[in-house]
């Protein structure tokens, strides 16, 4: 089959997203393996979402942004892994160009949602242990409401303006992407131009949608830090390191995979390390983030309690 284009500009034009087939063995493991960590991350993150709606004791500043988070994950591994797993077992792995975009643009939207809200979070923790007498003030429902708002609204924003670059750089004849779904650095190895500026301006916003997030949340814990330090009962200390400590595996998780990925050229990475590398952050961790965050946690576990009638 002829996978050849001459334009990126029409609408029926489509690529191949080339995935793991260099590796046919493989994509029968990884079927079942994705497979079944997409099913868990429906599962986990949907049911977060209902816990926290349901039981008013989690309707709180915390499990408000939790639930955000729960269904930004949803989301974000919705755009691009049933997409994957069809392409895994088909012969047909292409995509529209019009899909390719659509991915493309929602992919990276929802990740950079992703790197503010977990700031915000960490904001929420901070204030909850360095300021516990204002907490309530300071986390207003409206004011939680405004920031979860912009957290989104930024994420878009971001991803417009590259998903708008990415359709006005000409492509070479071939549509084969070395990936197994649209990411920017991908499609710009397409390109029969010069897109150093292409790349500059993803280094450039993804410093500040990555490494500012990261400096920002490492700041919120260190000031934790210092005020758990201060503190004399242990079943206090006890229960801010496990809630901080799950949201920084959290924030591990996730920004670590993403600076190897977004933070150095398309042409300095390995196209097989890149791919690796994307399937956990798209796949693995959003599949994680229920299991950590309800893991020892008594708040969701008194929350199935009494929404089973067992207290």
């Amino acid at each position: 089959m002829n996978y050849d284009g001459k334009k990126n500009s029409s609408s029926e034009d489509y690529f191949v997203l080339l995935g793991f087939s260099n590796w046919p063995n493989l994509e029968v493991v990884l079927f079942v393996v994705i497979l079944m960590f997409y099913l868990m991350t429906l599962t986990g993150n949907l049911f977060i979402i209902i816990l926290s709606y349901l039981d008013s004791h989690l309707h709180t500043p915390m499990y408000f942004f939790l639930s955000n988070l729960s269904f930004l994950d949803l989301c974000y591994t919705t755009s691009s892994v049933p997409q994957f797993l069809v392409n895994l077992r088909g012969s047909e792995k292409t995509i529209s160009y019009m899909g390719c975009m659509a991915q493309l643009y929602f992919a990276l939207a929802l990740g950079s949602t992703e790197c503010v809200l977990l700031v915000v979070m960490s904001y929420d923790r901070y204030a909850a242990v360095c300021r516990p007498l204002h907490y309530t003030a300071i986390m207003h429902p409206r004011f939680c409401h405004l920031l979860a708002v912009t957290t989104w609204a930024s994420g878009f924003i971001n991803s417009a303006l590259h998903t708008s670059f990415i359709i006005w750089v000409p492509l070479c004849g071939h549509r084969r992407v070395d990936h197994f779904f649209c990411e920017v650095p991908a499609l710009l190895k397409l390109s029969c131009v010069d897109t150093h500026a292409n790349e500059l301006t993803l280094m450039v916003t993804s410093s500040i949608f990555v490494l500012t997030p990261l400096l920002l949340i490492l700041g919120s814990y260190g000031a934790i830090a210092r005020a758990v330090l201060k503190m004399k009962t242990t079943t206090g200390l006890q229960k801010v390191f496990g809630t901080c400590g799950a949201h920084l595996m959290v924030v591990s998780l996730f920004f670590i995979p993403a600076m190897c990925i977004y933070l150095q050229p398309p042409s300095g990475k390995s196209h097989d390390q890149g791919k690796f590398i994307a399937l956990f952050y798209t796949v693995v961790t959003p599949s994680l983030n229920p299991l950590i965050y309800t893991l020892r946690n008594k708040d969701v576990r008194g929350a199935v309690k009494r929404l089973m009638g067992w207290e």
